[in-house]
């Protein structure tokens, strides 16, 4: 992994660390995945698999195995998302491209216990600065469900660029769903850093952040 750009790499803003997935994370990801089940199913590929069997403690030495693979051959760098000293989601810089493109897409997951911290803005912020720094890409790309609020808020409180809208993108919870693109460019970014975009927001009115 030592070839591929920005990988291995750990990131850290407050409370929210950024590092790669470890094979002794089975039990404590299998844990938060059974327990959102109500919170994430909706949202993940369709599989042909029960969510008990594609997310039981068994399942994660393969799917670790598939992500350093990948991180190998720089076309993915993962990233477990830690809060509080606990696992609490994943984020994925996946589709990486180099060459005249440099391009990627982002996806992630949270735990819905801690939705509402300002986790998953403050994740994909460190990314999307590691993507326009050691990674050396010029363009980010987030792809969402139009039904899937609390993540179009996380981009739209990031200022990412509502690019597309793809009809019967992707094959997610047993069919072909919409998606809206959201992208942002190193020119958009004028030399700043996307952390420091967030961190001069104003604090989210009370409502949103009780659940």
């Amino acid at each position: 992994m030592a070839d591929t750009p920005g990988w291995p790499a750990e990131l850290t803003a407050g409370p929210v660390l950024l590092r790669p997935p470890r094979l002794r994370d089975a039990r404590a990801w299998s844990e938060v995945r059974m327990r959102n089940e109500q919170w994430l199913a909706m949202w993940e590929p369709t599989s042909p698999n029960t969510w008990d069997e594609r997310n039981a403690v068994g399942s994660w030495p393969a799917l670790h195995s598939a992500l350093k693979a990948a991180a190998r051959r720089g076309t993915m760098l993962p990233f477990m998302i830690v809060y509080g000293g606990r696992i609490v989601g994943q984020i994925n810089i996946s589709n990486v491209v180099h060459g005249a493109l440099r391009s990627c897409t982002i996806g992630y997951w949270v735990d819905g216990a801690v939705a509402g911290r300002n986790i998953a803005p403050t994740a994909l912020a460190l990314v999307i600065d590691h993507c326009f720094g050691p990674v050396g890409l010029h363009r980010v790309e987030v792809d969402i469900r139009p039904e899937n609020g609390p993540s179009l808020r996380v981009v739209e409180k990031l200022g990412l660029r509502k690019e597309a809208f793809y009809e019967r993108y992707l094959d997610i919870d047993g069919g072909w769903r919409d998606h809206l693109a959201f992208a942002v460019t190193q020119e958009e970014m004028g030399g700043r850093r996307m952390l420091g975009r967030l961190a001069e927001l104003p604090p989210e009115p009370a409502w949103r952040r009780v659940r």
